[in-house]
C-alpha cells in the first residue's frame, strides 16, 4: 500500500528533478542524460575480492546519478525505476556478450527490515524495469529473485574492502526452487551500485555453490569514477571513461 501511494503521489503532486532539484519533473533531460553519459563500461572495484565476476556499470557514481539513486532507494521516488532500469539494461547488455542468448537477471537481495522501512525493494524494482526494457529491444530477459540473506550483516557504510568481505562472507544463500527460476539463459547478477565488489562476489559464490549455473557477469547502474576502464562495445581497453 505504501509503494502504491508513493507512485500515485508522484503522478499527481508537483515535484522537482531528483538529480538536480530543478524544474517540476521527476527527472530532467540533463540528469537523464547523465545516466547514459558513457556507454556501459567495465569496472574494476578497488580491492576487488576473489570470485568477483566481470562487472559493468552504466554511469559514474556521483553528482546527479548519486542523487537519483538515493531518491529512488531511500525516498521512495518509484517513477525513477524506469530511467534507472534503462541504464541498468545497457550494463546487462555489456555483460552478456551474445545478447541473442538473453539473460536471467539475479538481483542482490535486500534485508527484510530495510525493505519494510522503505516500502519497496529498490534493486529488484530496477531489475524488473531493466528486463522490461531489454524485452522491448528484442532481448529475452527475465528477473529471477533467487538469492536471500541467510544471516544478518552489519551496515556497510564506512567499512573498507576487507571489512566488507568479512561482513558478507556466507551471508547469502538461494531460495527453494532457485534452480527452476534461474535455468535457461546466462546469469547476470545485478545491483544498484558497486563499490568494493564484496556484495557481488558473495552473490556469485552463493549462485555457484548452489549449482545454478555459470555467472556470465554482473551489471550495476553506477560505480566509482576511478573504477572505470574505457570500453568499446563489449571489449576492454585501458583508458578511463570520462563523463
Amino acid at each position: 500500500m505504501r509503494a502504491w501511494w508513493r507512485e500515485l503521489s508522484a503522478l499527481v503532486l508537483p515535484s522537482c528533478c531528483a538529480g538536480c532539484g530543478a524544474g517540476r519533473e521527476v527527472l530532467c533531460a540533463a540528469c537523464a542524460r547523465a545516466l547514459a553519459a558513457c556507454p556501459a563500461g567495465r569496472v574494476v572495484p578497488a580491492g576487488g575480492p576473489p570470485g568477483l565476476p566481470a562487472v559493468y556499470a552504466a554511469a559514474a557514481y556521483g553528482g546527479p546519478v548519486r542523487s537519483v539513486l538515493l531518491a529512488h532507494k531511500e525516498r521512495g521516488a518509484l517513477p525513477l525505476a524506469g530511467p534507472l532500469g534503462g541504464a541498468l539494461a545497457g550494463a546487462v547488455l555489456a555483460a552478456v556478450l551474445r545478447a541473442a542468448l538473453g539473460a536471467v537477471l539475479v538481483p542482490v537481495p535486500s534485508a527484510r527490515a530495510p525493505v519494510r522501512a522503505r516500502g519497496h525493494d529498490p534493486v529488484r524494482r530496477i531489475a524488473l524495469a531493466a528486463a522490461g526494457r531489454l524485452r522491448r529491444a528484442g532481448v529475452a530477459a527475465r528477473v529471477a529473485p533467487v538469492l536471500r540473506q541467510v544471516r544478518p550483516v552489519a551496515d556497510q557504510a564506512g567499512l573498507g574492502a576487507r571489512e566488507r568481505r568479512a561482513n558478507l562472507a556466507g551471508a547469502l544463500g538461494v531460495r527453494r526452487g532457485a534452480g527452476r527460476l534461474a535455468a535457461g539463459a546466462p546469469i547476470v547478477l545485478v545491483d544498484d551500485v558497486a563499490t568494493t565488489g564484496a556484495t557481488l562476489a558473495e552473490a556469485a559464490r552463493a549462485v555457484a555453490e548452489a549449482g545454478l549455473g555459470a555467472v556470465q557477469g554482473a551489471a550495476v547502474v553506477a560505480a566509482p569514477h576511478g573504477a572505470f576502464v574505457r570500453i568499446r562495445p563489449f571489449t576492454q581497453t585501458d583508458q578511463p571513461c570520462r563523463e
